[in-house]
């Protein structure tokens, strides 16, 4: 634990709004809990760039020492269409149009999920607790919530009373909003006449006739609102106030905020005392949205089977393209960037594979300690991974210039910086040096065009048996082959 010792950690706080230094409850343990994918799609490349600042996040606080419970949770109950009290639970809608049960969508983009993060090489969360194994836990919260006259029942449901609790808390304590422009700026919307004000928002919903997904209750049939859940496992397994509460800044208002007033409407506590926003991604300067068209699916960038890059890229490459930007500032993804960072990737790559047969002398023409120290004032300032891969570039110069004789480094020097140099770029960093497996994957891509041009042979010839033996023996062994437009593309299972 002496690294503890050793760090100022700073870090920016949504709640207060600045940086402050970590302190945490208990002195060598970190409690910290992050809001998870709602399981009804295949994971997208935002989801990738906020579960990857917190995987970095992570990573920094075991590589100094603390002992760190980690929960992420996936929302498999389904919350409704505009995370409101309103609509079709996505969930549902998805095993509608799919044809299959609800748990069956659940199942399907849950090991996606799982597959996807794998890729791009995340650790596993601690725990990962789902919002359906936790129906009791929430109808405990709902029933303390009423009794202490923060909630109310209408009809099988129950409502958070948002007016009552911020006439004696401040509801908008975390997006900085008044009760008094919320109250001017919401529309009534169908389905809202049994609140009291429209921003209440649903802890417990009855279940209409026809709804799939739902639980017994006090109050009859129903499920659990949105925002409940994630306040009844983050004080499970986390108690009643933890260190860090952390997600996507589109879950600032309303999600974190109705957390926050539930957990002190239900122990008078805040949950958090520190809450930690990642920024969006883009693509090419527009805001990423299957509804427009205007995205991109991680496994589409490592097949390459896509229209906005050139190329396929590795997963590494993409981590490193993600990583070079702060995490609460906003990225933009494109073909260009993509092609830079890969340069950038493999000049790591280089100097770390250089750094192996280097020659030390007896002295030292560079601070290794003092570039160390840099290092790491970088990442004790907020988890600052651009500053930290700026003077991951500085090193790779001058190990270039040992590797060309034009500089010196001794043994001691030689051996700590291999030492750090790993730490920082695959410890921390999380990158994967895959330049090892280059040509194994030239082999793989030589071997599927000749088999997809067999394939392309046959069906000119109408030989359609051999063409989806081709295509099922493949499949059989982890490889789809996908048909689109003029060409054939295939991806790793």
């Amino acid at each position: 634990m002496s690294k503890l010792k050793e760090h100022n950690l700073n870090i920016y706080n949504s709640l207060s709004g600045k940086k402050e230094k970590f302190d945490p409850i208990n002195k060598e343990s970190v409690g910290m809990y992050v809001c998870g994918p709602t399981v009804y799609s295949y994971v997208h490349l935002g989801n990738v760039r906020t579960f990857m600042s917190f995987d970095i996040i992570y990573r920094y606080l075991l590589h100094l020492g603390y002992k760190v419970r980690y929960v992420r949770n996936i929302t498999d109950a389904g919350h409704l269409e505009n995370d409101g009290d309103n609509g079709e639970d996505r969930i549902s809608k998805k095993a509608r149009i799919e044809e299959i049960e609800p748990m069956e969508v659940v199942q399907k983009y849950t090991v996606d999920f799982h597959n996807t993060l794998n890729k791009f090489n995340l650790l596993s969360p601690s725990i990962e607790p789902t919002a359906t194994g936790h129906i009791i836990e929430q109808i405990e919260i709902i029933k303390k919530i009423i009794e202490n006259d923060h909630a109310y029942e209408v009809n099988g449901s129950i409502y958070f009373d948002v007016i009552k609790y911020n006439n004696s808390n401040n509801y908008g304590i975390l997006s900085n909003r008044k009760i008094e422009d919320l109250v001017h700026n919401t529309r009534e919307l169908d389905g809202q006449s049994d609140k009291k004000n429209p921003q209440d928002f649903a802890l417990w919903k009855k279940a209409e006739k026809g709804h799939i997904m739902k639980w017994q209750s006090p109050w009859g049939e129903g499920f659990p609102g949105w925002h409940l859940e994630c306040t009844a496992m983050s004080t499970k397994y986390l108690g009643s106030n933890f260190d860090i509460h952390g997600g996507g800044l589109d879950l600032k208002f309303p999600h974190h905020e109705c957390e926050i007033a539930q957990s002190i409407a239900f122990n008078n506590c805040c949950p958090a005392n520190i809450w930690i926003h990642a920024n969006m991604l883009t693509l090419n300067g527009s805001k990423m949205a299957k509804s427009t068209g205007n995205n991109i699916l991680p496994n589409n960038i490592l097949s390459g089977d896509n229209n906005i890059l050139n190329k396929p890229f590795s997963a590494s490459v993409i981590r490193f393209f993600i990583l070079q930007a702060h995490y609460r500032s906003i990225l933009d993804f494109s073909s260009n960037a993509i092609e830079a960072s890969e340069k950038g990737f493999n000049k790591l790559m280089e100097a770390q594979k250089s750094l192996t047969n280097l020659n030390p002398t007896k002295k030292s023409d560079f601070d290794i300690k003092d570039w160390i120290r840099s290092c790491y004032k970088a990442l004790d300032d907020d988890f600052n991974t651009p500053i930290l891969i700026a003077e991951l570039f500085n090193i790779v110069k001058f190990i270039n210039l040992v590797k060309s004789n034009e500089a010196q480094i001794s043994q001691e020097d030689l051996k700590l910086l291999k030492q750090k140099f790993n730490e920082f770029v695959f410890d921390i960093l999380g990158l994967v040096n895959d330049h090892n497996s280059n040509s194994s994957t030239k082999s793989l891509d030589s071997a599927m065009n000749v088999l997809i041009e067999l394939r392309n042979q046959a069906r000119l010839n109408k030989n359609f048996e051999l063409s989806d033996k081709i295509r099922d023996e493949l499949k059989k062994n982890g490889i789809s082959l996908n048909d689109g437009g003029d060409k054939t593309t295939f991806i790793i299972d």
